[in-house]
């Protein structure tokens, strides 16, 4: 009576008591927990596949955006681009361009005096650009960037090439270029000896194995080129790169042919994105049986208490208020399991993202922990999914039990 007074509707109440309700012929209130233990089960798997597989992503592109430029261009049907200066002055009056300097690409082998030899890629930045400067030096790890800016014979590994390798800050590494000089006794490889400044980790494997930074005019001579590879472009918003590559294109004309970073990884975040979707509708049938177990419940429960129904129907009880009481019933199984299984799963990525529980292979899979991300929107659609099935569970039992006719049900009781 209490409750009452205080304005909770009957249809609740008596609702609350059904959840309880253990009936003659069939313990009911093991459906609850079945029902109830289903959409936690499935809320929570969601949330948690959903996360990983968002936090898996974010990683990667984060990664990628950190240690690779936003944009590329390069000149049509040459070996290199001529003019970098005046071309990359162009490109940096253009509205969210942040930088754009000249960069040298160049196969390498690399070898120590103690027999070790890997392949890699040398890297040719413009240190005289404060941003490519700053960049660099915070991907620094050991050793100093000074050498390098001096236009010293100085070359900076990557942490896992240097580890490969076994060279640390002050040895000698040669590199050989896999583009021979031709002279009067033929081909002789392009040999250079430089000395490890340092290393660097940028936090991808395949970039920390294989990198190495050599001075732009350094790596101009060992690269034999009298111009550049190409023109890297820094953004002020890296997911603006499609827009902003399309004026590039267009400022700079046909000569020139421009790629974003969103372009050279498209497939591996396609299938990404593939197997997130995939997860989500595979987990979505945890859902669905606890949707049938409501179902169920529902059913037994009210066959359990037609002569009830039928005497709060014969003492005026509408058909609304009957169907109510069942879809208070259904819906707060779906209600607490879902606010159940949001709680384990946003705990779980807490702990993950707070103490990184789950360590990954970097070789393997490019980051060192499994990063966990729930987005809003994805955690509106597992909740709203999650209750549009447990209404849709609801509705036709909560409506068939408002359409007994009381005469019907009290004459055979």
């Amino acid at each position: 009576m209490g409750l009452m007074k205080r304005g909770l509707p009957f249809e609740l109440l008596l609702g609350f008591r059904y959840l309880r309700s253990r009936g003659q012929r069939t313990n009911l209130s093991l459906f609850v927990w079945i029902g109830l233990g289903g959409v936690f089960l499935g809320v929570a798997a969601l949330i948690v596949v959903l996360a990983v597989m968002t936090g898996f992503q974010d990683g990667i592109r984060d990664r990628i955006i950190a240690g690779s430029p936003h944009l590329l261009i390069f000149q049509s049907g040459a070996q290199g681009l001529d003019e970098a200066d005046r071309i990359a002055g162009r490109v940096k009056t253009i509205r969210g361009v942040h930088s754009a300097t000249p960069f040298v690409h160049q196969q390498a082998l690399f070898t120590t005096s103690g027999g070790g030899a890997r392949g890699g890629l040398i890297r040719g930045v413009d240190l005289t650009t404060p941003a490519v400067r700053e960049d660099v030096r915070s991907q620094l790890r050991q050793g100093a960037l000074e050498p390098l800016a001096d236009g010293a014979p100085a070359i900076l590994l990557g942490r896992e090439l240097a580890r490969n390798l076994g060279v640390f800050p002050g040895d000698p590494v040669t590199v050989i270029s896999p583009e021979g000089a031709v002279t009067a006794v033929g081909m002789v490889p392009k040999m250079r000896r430089y000395t490890v400044a340092g290393t660097i980790e940028i936090g991808m494997h395949e970039y920390d194995s294989s990198i190495a930074y050599l001075s732009l005019p350094v790596a101009k001579e060992f690269a034999g080129i009298a111009g550049v590879t190409g023109i890297e472009v820094k953004l002020a918003d890296p997911f603006d790169a499609k827009r902003v590559g399309q004026v590039v294109a267009a400022e700079l004309g046909f000569r020139y042919w421009v790629r974003d970073w969103m372009e050279m990884n498209r497939s591996l975040f396609a299938a990404l994105q593939l197997e997130k979707l995939a997860l989500f509708v595979v987990v979505t049938i945890i859902v669905l049986v606890a949707a049938f177990a409501i179902i169920g419940h529902l059913v037994l429960l009210v066959a359990e208490k037609r002569k009830e129904i039928g005497i709060l129907k014969a003492v005026g009880a509408s058909a609304r208020s009957i169907t109510m009481v069942f879809f208070a019933v259904g819906m707060t199984i779906g209600v607490a399991g879902t606010a159940a299984g949001a709680a384990v799963g946003l705990s779980v990525i807490w702990a993950q993202n707070t103490y990184k529980v789950i360590r990954l292979a970097g070789d393997v899979y490019q980051i060192d922990h499994l990063p966990m991300k729930l987005t809003v929107s994805d955690g509106l659609m597992i909740i709203g999914a999650t209750l549009l099935l447990s209404f849709l569970a609801t509705i036709i039992p909560a409506r068939r039990a408002g359409s007994l006719v009381p005469v019907d049900v009290l004459r055979y009781e």
